[in-house]
C-alpha cells in the first residue's frame, strides 16, 4: 500500500512538473514593451535610434544600445550587426541566428526606444512595390516617393492614398489621388512631404 501511495504520488508531481514547465515555456518569451516604445510594427530602425535588446534569461546580454551613424549596433556576443533598414521584429531574428552559436535557443525582443531617424525619413507603406523609408530632402513631393518605392501594385487603391503627418503633437491626414496624379498627370495631387510624413496606400476593396 506504502508502495503504492509513493507511486501514485511521485506520479501526481511528475505530471505537474511537465504541465508547469509547458506554461513556462510558452510564456517565456513575452516581454513586456517599455514606456517609450510607441513605433509601429512596421516601423524601420534608422541612425540615432535606441533600441532595448532583451534576452529571455540572459541579463548579461540584454542592454540598450544606439544604432551608429553606419546603420549598425553592438551587443554583446553580437557585433556590428546591420540594423538599419529593418523592423525590430527583423533584428531580432538576426540577432537570435547569432547569439545560437553561443546559448541554446534564445529568445530575442527588440524596442525601440527613441525613433530619431523617423524625423528625418519619409516612410511608404502598403500597396507599392518596396516599402520602405527615405531619407527626406527638401523639395521632396509624393511623386518622388511613389517612384522611389518602385510604383504600384496591381492591388494600390491608388486614389484612397493617404499622407499621414504630425502637427503640433497631434495626427493629421491629407487625402492623395495617387491614380489622378500617376494616370492622368494631376500635379495638384503631388503635395510636398515633410521629414516624418508617412505615405500609405491601401489595398484595393474587390
Amino acid at each position: 500500500m506504502a508502495k503504492l501511495f509513493t507511486r501514485t504520488v511521485f506520479s501526481l508531481l511528475a505530471t505537474m512538473a511537465v504541465v508547469s514547465g509547458c506554461v513556462h515555456a510558452q510564456n517565456a518569451p513575452v516581454a513586456v514593451p517599455p514606456a517609450g516604445a510607441v513605433v509601429s510594427p512596421d516601423y524601420l530602425i534608422g541612425p540615432g535610434d535606441r533600441l532595448q535588446v532583451y534576452v529571455w534569461q540572459n541579463p548579461d546580454l540584454s542592454v540598450t544600445v544606439p544604432v551608429r551613424q553606419d546603420g549598425k549596433v553592438s551587443t554583446p556576443l553580437v557585433e556590428d550587426m546591420q540594423a538599419a533598414g529593418k523592423t525590430a521584429s527583423t533584428l531580432a531574428r538576426d540577432v537570435e541566428k547569432v547569439l545560437a552559436e553561443y546559448i541554446r535557443s534564445p529568445k530575442v525582443n527588440i524596442f525601440v526606444l527613441d525613433a530619431v531617424s523617423a524625423l528625418s525619413q519619409v516612410q511608404v507603406t502598403g500597396q507599392v512595390k518596396t516599402p520602405h523609408a527615405l531619407p527626406f530632402h527638401e523639395g521632396m513631393k509624393v511623386l518622388d516617393a511613389v517612384l522611389a518605392s518602385g510604383g504600384l501594385t496591381d492591388f494600390a487603391a491608388g486614389n484612397r492614398a493617404k499622407v499621414i503627418r504630425t502637427v503640433d503633437g497631434k495626427q493629421v491626414e491629407l487625402s492623395v489621388k495617387l491614380n489622378k496624379l500617376l494616370d492622368h498627370g494631376d500635379m495638384t495631387q503631388n503635395i510636398p512631404l515633410r521629414a516624418g510624413d508617412v505615405l500609405m496606400i491601401p489595398m484595393s476593396r474587390f
